[in-house]
């Protein structure tokens, strides 16, 4: 009997086989198993279409940064003489993009694009090598220092610390006001809000379109593409935003054929009426061999031989704190905005994400594309369904093949992404019912946090203010002891960063 029971267990039972599962799975299947275990895809209520749709999203959000950071960063002479250039800047740019992306998406596990980070490339040119008068190779070793501070800081647990001290309204007042960025980024990039020269005679700083029109066909594109996002993302399409970066970029490929826009420079000359980077054409090639003469080309020490340790020190920490702020605002926001955050704001597993997350700017420093950090621009490609790391191996991968692609990409213009920004942008507003408006003390330092962000085109001046009026509505409404330590020791760290041109002018003498 026990033989013949033993014999019945070995025998294989077809109707068994048919509905086993493991037995039944196939290796694509199993390969698939295997990467949702890895990036928990389904327990964020995921799935693996969704995340690589999403991860297109974001690389066509982000990508404007290949083209953009050349430009501020690839034409600037040092004082040798020497300029990074453009082909070997958008090369690095690329790189570093696409090999932090893919790490985060691996390491920490959420879907937040990492590349160069605008204002700190803006930082590390007009200050660090136009005004200070370092070289390339200086400037990028102080962003390398930076990178070096940073992770150090989120090993020991203080960047947590810090965000675990801020108060629940401030933490909203983040999410919305780098929604109101976005927007700002998304208006400014399509031409529909431009800068009032100053032969205008005019105190007005911006203005609608051109003389108040919308009167190029670049900014129409953007007009219809937000009407085309706005109602797939009404309807709830599923990739809404993707699908409207596709057809709003068959539309700006017709009107430039049928009307000839042509890039917004011609000869060196302003072309108002032109589109804002990337010309919606076929390309002429598919793509060619990256220049990667660039990584490398740093020296960590030189900054504090040529301008002395206390002034390389102050660009250091100019550094640090834009970097430190930025990248907590932008993570906290896209956590919230994903949904993936606890009852507290808290991300899990957020000292890992922040630690990945320094070593951007080392990785962005030694390949001279300046500092990498969390791109607040990916948060396309979460309001399409992002919700894991997997999002970001598909953007990271779409960045490196970028380096070899160039043409292929410059084929989306940036008025056909930017309505996605100011849907994004619209979907974080709904962050600010979570602020206190009851209390004045909190509303106001609330409100100057997000209305710094996009008016001053810089997140970290936002939340600087932010964290100065809190402190000073505390200490002057009596409540000075409801407030933890590190938001004063941060306050005060940010009344030297503002002031950080009259301490240079001291130092100077």
């Amino acid at each position: 009997m026990e033989n013949g029971t033993h014999t019945d267990n070995k025998r294989t039972d077809p109707q068994r086989q048919r509905t086993d599962p493991t037995r039944q799975r196939t290796d694509p299947q199993r390969r698939v198993g295997r990467l949702d275990s890895f990036f928990h895809i389904t327990e964020r209520g995921s799935t693996v279409i969704t995340e690589m749709r999403a991860g297109l999203v974001s690389f066509f959000a982000m990508a404007y940064i290949v083209i953009l950071n050349p430009l501020i960063l690839g034409t600037t002479e040092d004082f040798t003489g020497h300029a990074l250039g453009i082909p070997q800047v958008a090369a690095v740019t690329a790189l570093a993009a696409g090999v932090m992306t893919i790490l985060f998406g691996i390491f920490a596990k959420y879907p937040f694009g990492i590349a160069t980070g605008l204002g700190i490339n803006t930082m590390v040119s007009v200050t660090f090598v136009a005004s200070e008068g370092l070289s390339w190779e200086e400037a990028m070793g102080l962003v390398v220092i930076d990178g070096v501070i940073i992770v150090i800081l989120g090993l020991t647990g203080f960047r947590t610390a810090v965000f675990l001290a801020i108060p629940r309204s401030l933490k909203a007042a983040m999410s919305v006001g780098i929604g109101l960025f976005i927007t700002m980024i998304g208006l400014v990039d399509a031409g529909f809000v431009r800068r009032v020269p100053d032969a205008a005679g005019t105190t007005v700083p911006v203005g609608l379109g051109i003389d108040g029109s919308i009167a190029s066909w670049p900014t129409l594109t953007f007009v219809i593409g937000l009407i085309i996002c706005g109602l797939l993302v009404a309807r709830n399409v599923p990739g809404g935003l993707f699908i409207g970066v596709v057809v709003n970029t068959i539309i700006a490929m017709i009107i430039e054929a049928l009307t000839g826009a042509g890039p917004s420079f011609v000869d060196g000359k302003p072309n108002p009426a032109g589109w804002n980077l990337a010309v919606p054409e076929l390309p002429s090639s598919i793509g060619g061999i990256p220049d990667l003469s660039l990584v490398g080309s740093v020296d960590p020490f030189g900054a504090f031989a040529r301008i002395g340790a206390l002034t390389a020190s102050l660009l250091v920490f100019s550094l640090v704190l834009a970097n430190f702020f930025d990248a907590m605002g932008t993570m906290t926001a896209l956590g919230k905005q994903a949904g993936l955050t606890d009852e507290n704001d808290i991300l899990p597993g957020m000292k890992q994400a922040l630690v990945v997350e320094g070593c951007g700017a080392i990785i962005g420093g030694a390949a001279s594309s300046s500092s990498n950090t969390v791109f607040v621009d990916s948060a396309a490609g979460i309001a399409d369904g992002a919700r894991t790391g997997l999002a970001n191996i598909v953007t990271g991968g779409l960045f490196l093949a970028a380096m070899f692609l160039t043409p292929l990409y410059e084929v989306v213009p940036i008025e056909a992404a930017a309505p996605v920004l100011v849907i994004v942008g619209c979907m974080m507003m709904g962050q600010v019912k979570d602020i206190d408006f009851t209390d004045f003390a909190i509303t106001l330092p609330s409100f100057l946090m997000m209305i710094v962000m996009p008016f001053t085109y810089s997140i970290t001046n936002g939340i600087g203010v932010g964290f100065v009026s809190y402190a000073a509505m505390m200490l002057l409404s009596g409540r000075a002891r409801k407030v933890h330590w590190l938001i004063w020791l941060i306050a005060a760290l940010f009344l030297v960063y503002f002031g950080m041109d009259p301490i240079m002018n001291a130092v100077h003498g």
